[in-house]
Order: structure tokens, then sequence, then C-alpha cells
């Protein structure tokens, strides 16, 4: 069964959680940016990204995930992914992005790292 691509926010208290579910692609990305660019940061503040729930991710995908982390330097805030799925991250650490991106287990473990 195939996951309809959504997104949802929450707060986990130092910054805006951000969780995307279903396939992050050339149809969805520009979904994905436009919701990014609704969030407000702030300096200090840690953007969390939730890819549990991502079936897919392409090129595409990839890109709005860096566009995620170019708003959050531009607000002087960081950004972290959690529950990355195995082949996204192999696709990371093949595309040399394994270090771009700080990823964690879960939202708390991401959280207790910004400190």
């Amino acid at each position: 069964m195939t996951i309809p691509f959504s997104t949802s926010t929450a707060s986990t208290g130092k910054g805006p959680l951000l969780t995307v579910r279903g396939e992050l692609d050339v149809a969805t990305a520009s979904q994905l940016r436009t919701r990014i660019g609704e969030l407000t940061l702030t300096a200090g503040q840690l953007l969390v990204v939730d890819l549990e729930a991502v079936t897919f991710c392409d090129s595409s995908g990839i890109s709005a995930l860096i566009a995620a982390r170019n708003v959050a330097e531009a607000a002087e805030a960081k950004v972290a992914l959690v529950a990355v799925p195995a082949r996204l991250s192999r696709t990371f650490a093949l595309t040399g992005l394994a270090d771009f991106f700080p990823t964690f287990p879960t939202a708390e473990d991401a959280v207790a790292a910004h400190g």
C-alpha cells in the first residue's frame, strides 16, 4: 500500500519537528519546499526532520532536504534528520551527504544532542 505524501509539524521545545510521509520525489519535493518555507525558525533553534515514514526519495527529494538545511542556516538555526530509512542513509553515504546532515535515531536524541 502506498502512503500518500504529507507533512505535519509539532514543536520539540527547541524548534519545529517536521514529519514527512510517503514518496519524496519530483512530484512532491515542491510541496516539502513550500512547507519548509512556511516554518518560522530563529537563531539557535533546531529544525528536526523526521523521515521514518518516507517510502522513497529521489534526487528532487534530497534537493528539498538540502533546501531545509539552507533555510535553517539562513535563520542561524540547525537542522537534524531523524529516523532516516536505511536506503536513504546509504544514498547519503554514497553521495557524500552523510557528513552534511546530522542524523539521529529519534527526535529526542536530536534535541538532546542540540543541548
